[in-house]
């Protein structure tokens, strides 16, 4: 756990441990008591933040072959962003140190199927909304997925507070994270 990690280094050090990932049978993450007591002792001190779906399949601690204290993990369905998560960035970037944030999003993401081929009702609607102006009339998944974490990205930068984290090191990058084969796919973002 090293909150010093630049974004660079955070985000060599996702990949290194979604390549680890692609072999494992299981987390090789620190969980042990020991890290469980100095977590507790000392507070957390994760190298990134991660935003993505809270679908099941998706699991960053375990991707990212990560533990206990290692990532600030934002999960909603659709990985959509409004205030609370800005809050939520906001909040591991200044009082924790994180300089990255990555939002990743995932094929086969029943919310973005919902937001292409249904009307839900309710508060799923407020979500399927959100990604319905990511996506517009795409219907293609993939590409509606890879907007849908490019819009994400855009309402993150444009957030005033996080803007002026940028003087201070902070990147947001986009990801796809791949449910069959385990792989995570960095997005460019055209900058």
């Amino acid at each position: 756990m090293n909150k010093s990690l630049d974004a660079q280094a955070a985000l060599q050090k996702l990949m290194e441990g979604n390549t680890r990932y692609l072999t494992a049978k299981s987390c090789g993450g620190d969980i042990s008591a020991e890290i469980r007591k100095k977590t507790h002792d000392d507070g957390q001190s994760p190298y990134a933040i991660i935003i993505t779906c809270s679908d099941s399949r998706v699991i960053p601690e375990s991707i990212f072959d990560a533990g206990i204290g290692e990532l600030f993990v934002i999960r909603v369905a659709g990985n959509v962003i409004d205030k609370h998560q800005l809050g939520s960035i906001e909040y591991a970037a200044e009082h924790l140190g994180c300089r990255l944030v990555l939002v990743m999003g995932h094929d086969r993401c029943g919310a973005v199927d919902a937001a292409i081929n249904h009307e839900p009702a309710n508060n799923i609607k407020y979500i399927t909304d959100e990604i319905k102006k990511a996506i517009g009339n795409v219907t293609d998944e993939c590409e509606a997925c890879r907007l849908n974490v490019l819009h994400s990205i855009e309402v993150i930068e444009n957030s005033i507070e996080i803007k002026a984290e940028e003087r201070h090191g902070l990147e947001v990058r986009g990801a796809l994270y791949h449910t069959e084969d385990g792989r995570v796919e960095l997005i460019s973002t055209g900058k």
